[in-house]
Parts: C-alpha cells; structure tokens; sequence
C-alpha cells in the first residue's frame, strides 16, 4: 500500500484550506498520519487516489446506510438532476420525502427542510424559545448538535453551571443561556429545573455519537420527558445521526419516551445535505409563515437532494427487516474486538445499538463524556493507524463512532476481526 500521492494531496490541500481540510476532524489529528484522498465508493469499500482500497466503517459519517454509489439512489439522483439541480421553490419531491418520514415517526404532524445537521437543531432550539418564550436550554458535555453559537460550549470540571465557550468567536452572552448537564445524571438536570425557571428546551442526542458511542439509559430518558412536562419545556431529540440508523425509527426504537422536537439529518438524504425537524402542528406552526419564529433556506428541500433521500427511504421502510442483518454484523464485529482485545490484554468497552457502534480503551464502562476522557487515546491512535495499513477505514478520533452499511459484507466483517487480531497484538 503507498501513501505518496496522498501526502503530496494534502500538502497541497494545506496550502488552500486551513489544515488542509473543510471539517476538522478529517485532519487526522488526534490519530496522527496523513489522511486518504478518496478518489470513488463502492458499496463497503473506498478506493484513495493511489488506488489503495479500504473497508468503510465511516460511511459519510453513518449517512450512507446501503452503501456508497447504491444504484437506486444514483439512478434517481441522475434523472432528477437532468430536469434541473435547484429552483428555490416548492416541489413534490418535497412532500413524498415529508410523507416518508412521517408516516415512520407517526408522532410527529409537521417537519421543515434544511440542508445540514447544524440547521436542524438551531433551528429547534429556536423554535423551542419562540413557543416557550424562554431563553435557557440544557444540553449535555459531550454531545455534539452542530457549531450553532448556542451550542458550542463546555462546562468546568465540577459540577453542570453556566457553560462557557468552546470556541472563539461564540459571546458569553451566548453561551450564558446554554446549560450543561452530565450525560445520564438525572440528579444534575433536576438541580438546573430547581435554579433555572426559565429553561426552554432540553437538547439531547438519545444515542450520542460525538464523545464515542454512548447510550442514555432509558430511566434518564423517562425523567427528563418527566422535568419538561412539569416545567413546561420541550424535549428535543437530536437524531441527526441516529434517525433511520440505529433502527428504522431511530432512538425511538429502543425507547417509549416520545421527544416534543425530533431532528434528522444524514441518512433520510441518502448521501445529499438534506436535514429536517419535525414536531406536532402546534408546535411547527409557530414557524414562519404563520407563526413568528424566523427560518429560511435557500436549498432547502431541494429536488436532488430530496431524491437520494426518497429513493433511500423507500427501501429502508420497504425492508424493515435489513436492520436486523446490520445490527447481527454490528453485533458480531464487537464481540470480535473485545475478544481481540482481552486476547492482546487491552482494556476495551464496546456499545452498539443497530449499525452503529463504538469502543473505547478504557478500564472502566463509560456513560458520559468524563468518563470518556479517561480513555486511552494514544492506543487509539496507534489501532487506527494499525488498521488503515491493513486497509480498514475507522473513523479518525477515539470519540466518534462507527457505521456499518448493508454493502458491508460478512467476508469484509471476517476480513476486519483478522485485522483487528493482528492490529491489538501489534499495539500493545
């Protein structure tokens, strides 16, 4: 496997993005080397510049649920686009992608397109404020909901206050209304509703994919739904990354706790930015044009987008029973990596839920982001690169998670275990 074409592509990428990438985490910081230049997809594989091919286990971070380049969706997309890429204008495309969604989450009336992930939870965020006429939220250390000034915060090492900033350029003035909580604490939310009476919403990522994967216990889950109806606050399920991934109706398919907002992102645009919220009439009406909560987009919703989503959709929901196969691979590959690791005499903590799974170097089980900051990174670092060499592509950062897609094969889930065998022993 060379490298030579890579590295001369990304010194020349540095010399025109800053750190030679447009999302940070593609920089291969935190695991070191240099990142591949993916030249095509197919299936579970990508293929770089140099031709070097590699199980995908990033999937465009878990948009990609059959596959890359699967030819429904590549054939819808091709013909759509022939008719015209944009009008900023209404379409039924629109509607059949809405009517998909919608008749999965049967509790939701209304949604909204946008085209990121970020969108979809300021957007939230702000409706929540609008309908509650509140400032607060709450939302949880190490869940990630986009890099809207709201959100971008972090707490102190004791116990969940005020959030300050975790970027430059967010005001304190922003980052006052944002309050922190430890993930699966119910004492610390309720401490916040007993000091706070003004707190809009709680934000929440149910399966949460940004500090490595972390799951909420479902006695956490019922609490919290229990603090807004008391409060008067709405609950906000980011399923951005988990919607039609983890199952077909998402975190709402391992729990009976029902979000007053839900947003997705990811999968329901089949490979194209397409991202959405969605809520009961009451709420969603509260948005322009009727109501007086502001948003516009102008791709939003747009034909091609929508089109890799619907042609997505149609066979997700035609063949519900494909997330048992993903969640069997999903299942045998970590059972693979701890054996792996309890063989090589390394401490791992594995989770999934459906496709999507994760690990973590780490002694001991891990529930929140603290937790997870006692991991071993530098392992991590050091399995990754182990595992790129034998042409297997994990996500590049010990807290992030992992995606399988239905093209990725059980030869290629019995190709990945050898890998990671060899790949535990080498980096003792």
């Amino acid at each position: 496997m060379t490298f030579i074409d890579n590295k001369s592509a990304f010194e020349a990428a540095q010399k025109l993005f800053t750190g030679g990438i447009n999302s940070p985490v593609r920089a291969f910081k935190s695991v070191g080397g240099t990142p591949p230049f993916i030249d095509r997809g197919e299936g579970g594989l990508v293929f770089d510049i140099e031709g070097n091919g590699y199980i995908d286990f990033v999937q465009s971070w878990g948009a990609l649920i059959l596959g890359h380049a699967r030819a429904e969706v590549i054939d819808a997309v091709i013909k759509t686009a022939k008719k015209g890429l944009s009008f900023g204008a209404p379409t039924l495309l629109e509607s059949e992608l809405a009517e998909l969604i919608l008749s999965v989450y049967g509790f939701l009336d209304k949604l909204r397109f946008v085209s990121s992930g970020t969108e979809a939870v300021m957007t939230a965020i702000r409706l929540a404020r609008g309908v509650t006429g509140r400032d607060k939220i709450v939302k949880f250390k190490g869940c990630y909901h986009g890099h809207s000034d709201s959100l971008l915060v972090e707490a102190g090492s004791g116990a969940a206050t005020f959030g300050a900033p975790s970027s430059l350029g967010v005001p304190n003035d922003f980052a006052k209304h944002t309050l922190l909580a430890e993930y699966n604490d119910v004492a610390g939310v309720r401490r916040l509703f007993d000091e706070h009476s003004d707190i809009a919403a709680i934000v929440i990522e149910p399966i949460a994919g940004n500090m490595g994967l972390v799951c909420a216990d479902e006695e956490f889950l019922r609490a919290l739904r229990d603090l807004c109806d008391r409060n008067g606050a709405l609950l906000i399920f980011d399923e951005v990354m988990s919607g039609f991934r983890a199952s077909l109706r998402g975190a709402c398919g391992f729990t009976d706790v029902l979000p007053d907002i839900v947003t997705f992102g990811k999968v329901i645009g089949g490979g194209l930015p397409v991202a959405a919220l969605g809520a009961k009439k009451e709420i969603m009406d509260a948005l322009s044009p009727i109501g007086k909560v502001y948003q516009a987009g102008t791709l939003s919703g747009n034909p091609v987008a929508t089109t890799a989503g619907i042609a997505a959709l149609k066979i997700l929901i035609g063949t519900p029973d494909l997330y048992e196969t993903l969640e069997n691979r999903a299942k045998r590959l970590t059972g693979a990596l701890a054996s792996a690791a309890e063989s090589a005499g390394a401490a791992l903590q594995i989770e999934y839920r459906g496709s999507m799974f994760g690990f973590f170097f780490n002694k001991k089980p891990v529930s929140n982001f603290a937790q997870a900051l006692q991991s071993d990174t530098a392992r991590f670092a050091r399995f990754h690169g182990a595992m790129l060499k034998r042409g297997v592509y994990l996500a590049p950062s010990q807290f992030e998670t992992g995606f399988i897609s239905l093209a990725t094969s059980d030869d290629m889930i019995k190709t990945t275990i050898a890998a990671a065998q060899e790949a535990m022993r080498e980096t003792v």
